[in-house]
């Protein structure tokens, strides 16, 4: 079953998608810090820890038997598997979230981004494109988090995740930090602007205006 979301709470929903190491996850964090009314969804994630990384800020880590309680329980709206671990995305949290006005952010992979479009079609997808593959592996050697096993399997896999860059909304390609950054946050704001949604946020000024919706008769 679909649902609206910018129609019925004056929110907007947002998939960002990227291959690890294209730096989604960088661009998000700065996002947030220059909008604070921003919300990111917390993924659960049956994968180790990163070092630096803390339960209930990055991921909710847990383990495969509780991921798969869950699972079985409907507690995601959606999970995939991914290199080798589960991830999914807490459906109570993100209901919350948009139920309460706010723009949510889902830091997700292809396979969960197109779940989330069948759920939500007005969500707005986004794509993070490395300049180059070489640039990617680079990335990945840089931050010192995997091993060269890790890498290359992360590399290997970029090349499908990657194809399914077609099916978003808005590509950014990162070859510029902050021209990247500028372009992320363009877009969640020219997603603000949608009618629909300023219609929920502006009731009283629409209705002063008398601006009335063509199926509203």
């Amino acid at each position: 079953m679909t649902q609206k979301v910018s129609s019925m709470t004056g929110s907007s929903l947002f998939t960002v998608t990227a291959p690890s190491g294209a730096g989604k996850s960088s661009l998000l964090a700065a996002l947030i810090r220059n909008d604070p009314t921003l919300r990111l969804s917390i993924s659960h994630t049956t994968r180790p820890p990163r070092p630096g990384e803390e339960n209930g800020r990055e991921y909710h880590f847990t383990t495969v038997d509780d991921f798969r309680k869950r699972l079985d329980a409907d507690e995601f709206l959606e999970y995939a598997i991914v290199h080798g671990n589960y991830y999914g995305t807490s459906k109570l949290s993100v209901l919350d979230q948009i139920g309460a006005g706010h723009d949510t952010l889902l830091e997700i992979d292809w396979q969960g981004a197109r779940q989330i479009r069948r759920l939500f079609p007005e969500t707005v997808s986004i794509f993070i494109l490395p300049p180059s593959i070489a640039a990617l592996e680079h990335r990945l050697n840089k931050r010192g988090q995997d091993s060269p096993e890790i890498i290359r399997q992360r590399i290997e896999a970029a090349d499908e995740e990657i194809r399914h860059a077609c099916e978003a909304d808005y590509v950014i390609i990162n070859t510029d930090f902050d021209l990247a950054l500028s372009k992320l946050a363009a877009i969640v704001e020219t997603a603000r602007c949608r009618t629909a949604l300023q219609a929920v946020r502006n009731r009283e000024l629409f209705s002063q205006f008398g601006i009335v919706f063509p199926d509203s008769h």
